[in-house]
């Protein structure tokens, strides 16, 4: 935008200097001209009253005072064809004048000023004079000079004035693109400070307000929110009383471990919801969180007689996400197995190390696949669910660095690959 301004303006003051300065400087030269034909006018004219008045020794004399003086040569053709001062040819235009018009004729290298004297017995006298081209441009060329001069300098100034304009304009249009930028990157404190043209600052002052609505919104979301996880609790509490009456202790155990792990994710969505921004920093071994998750599952597995083969990885493998947001990815790809597939159905989990850092987790099935709905699609589901699984693993995945993607496993079933960057 600044250079295309700037170009602007060089380009509108370039046109005004043109339609300006050319007619100037023809003026100019002009004027030089008529300046010098009228001087040399001038002084053959003051000779001219001398020609019919004076002897000619005396007309001589005062020839070449006026050629030293003036600095042109002044000749004067005489009826019966002899002439005095300066040697000249008697060209047409001489022939002209003596025939008593006085004339200035363009000639070779210059003019001839050529004027007649009547009154003489023998007829018209013509009184010449020659005036260059160096004599009438005299001065021009510096004219010209200092007018472009003056036309650098105008169009320099101009390109200056521009520029700042540009400056202020583009330095306020940065700040907003700058303030824009930082609210979609959470800091919802940030605000544009109004500067620049009057519609610059209301461009700034609605930004402003929309960053103070989006601030609102958000806090009531995340109040809303929590406040739903927190009415949970009180079902979760009764049911835990329920399991202490169980008789097997067992499976009383077990229930008891799910449950505990359900209110540590009703707190841990608490816990997010309260937060300003989702922000990934925590760590982790991969191996060991998808391990634990796995043994968890492989009792409902083999109570659903479910096949499910896990390959231990090789070692620790640490990636940049949390244990509560793995152990969460972990149990929606395995939940969704177990919800989706008929009862039977095997299962593979494998967690393999990824050569630029961190980890691939793939959960693939024997089971019918996806069905014609887009299962990354938030709140699409084709199997009557909340449609939220998937989407959670991909957020997760995504704030960390890696990816999420799906497809069809080698047995025709459900694949779903998280990839997990490197802490």
């Amino acid at each position: 935008m600044r250079r295309r301004l700037t170009l602007l303006v060089a380009a509108t003051t370039s046109l005004v200097l043109v339609a300006f300065l050319v007619p100037l400087a023809l003026l100019v030269r002009t004027v030089a001209a008529d300046r010098a034909v009228s001087g040399a006018t001038l002084e053959v004219e003051s000779l001219s009253s001398l020609v019919a008045t004076v002897d000619r020794p005396s007309l001589a004399l005062a020839l070449e005072q006026a050629g030293t003086s003036g600095g042109r040569p002044v000749t004067v053709f005489f009826p019966d064809g002899t002439t005095l001062g300066a040697s000249a040819p008697r060209s047409a235009a001489v022939e002209l004048a003596a025939r008593g018009n006085s004339v200035t004729a363009q000639v070779a290298g210059g003019r001839e000023i050529l004027v007649a004297v009547e009154g003489m017995p023998a007829g018209i006298a013509v009184v010449r004079t020659y005036v260059s081209d160096g004599e009438i441009r005299h001065g021009v060329a510096r004219a010209w000079l200092i007018l472009a001069i003056l036309g650098v300098a105008l169009l320099g100034l101009g390109l200056l004035v521009a520029d700042r304009l540009a400056r202020s304009l583009i330095g306020s249009t940065r700040d907003l693109a700058s303030v824009s930028h930082r609210l979609a990157a959470g800091e919802l404190d940030a605000r544009a400070r109004p500067a620049g043209a009057p519609e610059l600052r209301e461009v700034s002052g609605a930004l402003n307000h929309l960053a103070g609505r989006i601030r609102e919104l958000l806090a009531a979301e995340r109040e809303a929110a929590a406040d739903l996880s927190h009415r949970l609790r009180t079902p979760l509490t009764a049911l835990r009383l329920e399991l202490e009456s169980l008789r097997d202790p067992a499976e009383a155990a077990r229930a008891e471990a799910s449950v505990a792990a359900l209110e540590r994710a009703v707190s841990q969505i608490i816990a997010d919801t309260r937060r300003p921004a989702r922000e990934s920093t925590g760590r982790c071994d991969a191996a060991e969180v998808v391990a634990d998750r796995v043994r968890f599952w492989t009792v409902l597995a083999e109570d659903q007689d479910r096949p499910l083969t896990a390959p231990s990885p090789p070692g620790p493998l640490p990636v940049a996400v949390s244990r509560e947001d793995l152990a969460t990815c972990v149990d929606a790809l395995l939940g969704n197995v177990f919800a989706h597939t008929p009862e039977g159905t095997g299962l593979t989990v494998s967690l393999d190390p990824r050569p630029s850092g961190g980890a691939r987790l793939t959960v693939a099935d024997e089971g019918p696949g996806f069905g014609p709905a887009d299962p990354l699609e938030r709140g699409v589901s084709g199997a009557g669910s909340s449609g939220l699984g998937l989407d959670i693993v991909r957020r997760t995945a995504e704030s960390s660095g890696g990816s999420l993607s799906v497809g069809d496993s080698p047995t025709g079933g459900a694949q779903v690959t998280l990839d997990l960057s490197g802490p």
